[in-house]
């Protein structure tokens, strides 16, 4: 979780308040933010597969698609019936290390040993259909695993879970679908395919990804209790669970309530260029002096 995490996979690179419609009826909807940007997010998911196995990807992905992701499309440009001799690296450097046990070290063999390599698209979103998408994307990886995917990995904020935690966080979802509650679907979403702490001490330590379910980006810049020591991984444990506090505020009561009951100021994403997948439309929100 230090400030070489910022870039991942670079080989991707140049590519109102409102509520979500689960149901009329429903009284657990979040709040999302308006956009700053005419720039719309999408899913970009990283699908791994077996040696000479992307046709075996593309036809699970392709079933996919015709079954319940009619608005999700498979990639011809990066996909490929090889190995890719970045993916160890790159998933070493996005693997989520904020939940216990998010990934085991058999996740970690299937990464070294694939033999294919799948990517898919998801629609553009907008605030409104935000979390709706990206409870489908969390579908759809659960469909892919279930369906000759060795691992997964969320390009869109660049991060990685192992398959007992991809699927842990798809059955999450599937209670919370069916319970109507947008409030817990938003989180889970935002869990899944979101990343945090990322960042250094100096400058402060961001969220990347809460635009996946329409929310800003949040920034904690903090007072260490020795300036001269690094923070540690328990400090930025701390600031993660803050910027999940944040970022459930934000949902529950909205943006404009959060940023006056923290404190904290709202600008523009300057972290990326506009046309970006880890572009963030809806900002950052700051929070400055918080202290470890």
């Amino acid at each position: 979780m230090n400030s070489e995490r910022r870039g991942v996979l670079a080989f991707l690179g140049g590519l109102v308040l409102a509520r979500p419609s689960f149901s009329a009826a429903s009284s657990k909807a979040p709040a999302f933010a308006v956009s700053r940007s005419s720039y719309q997010p999408r899913h970009v998911l990283c699908f791994l597969g077996g040696k000479n196995g992307l046709a075996a990807l593309q036809k699970s992905a392709s079933a996919a698609v015709d079954d319940f992701a009619g608005d999700f499309s498979l990639d011809e440009d990066y996909s490929q019936n090889e190995p890719d001799d970045r993916m160890q690296r790159s998933f070493n450097v996005c693997w989520d290390r904020v939940e216990p046990e998010a990934y085991q070290s058999e996740d970690e063999e299937a990464v070294a040993g694939h033999g294919s390599v799948l990517y898919v698209l998801g629609p553009s979103m907008d605030a409104e259909t935000a979390v709706k998408t990206s409870v489908n994307a969390l579908r759809f990886v659960q469909h892919m695993l279930d369906n000759g995917a060795v691992a997964v990995k969320g390009e869109s904020a660049g991060v990685a879970h192992g398959a007992r935690r991809w699927k842990q966080l798809y059955e999450q979802s599937r209670g919370e679908v069916a319970a109507d509650d947008g409030m817990a679907l938003a989180r889970t979403c935002r869990l899944a395919f979101a990343r945090r702490p990322i960042g250094d001490d100096a400058e402060g330590m961001t969220s990347i990804g809460f635009h996946l379910i329409g929310l800003p980006d949040v920034r904690v810049r903090f007072i260490k209790k020795d300036e001269d020591q690094p923070s540690t991984n328990a400090e930025q444990l701390k600031i993660a669970a803050l910027m999940d506090d944040i970022a459930g505020q934000m949902a529950r009561d909205g943006v404009e309530t959060t940023l006056k009951d923290r404190r904290a100021t709202l600008t523009d994403d300057e972290r990326y260029e506009e046309d970006e997948y880890k572009f963030n439309p809806f900002g950052v929100m700051s929070i400055d002096g918080f202290k470890l």
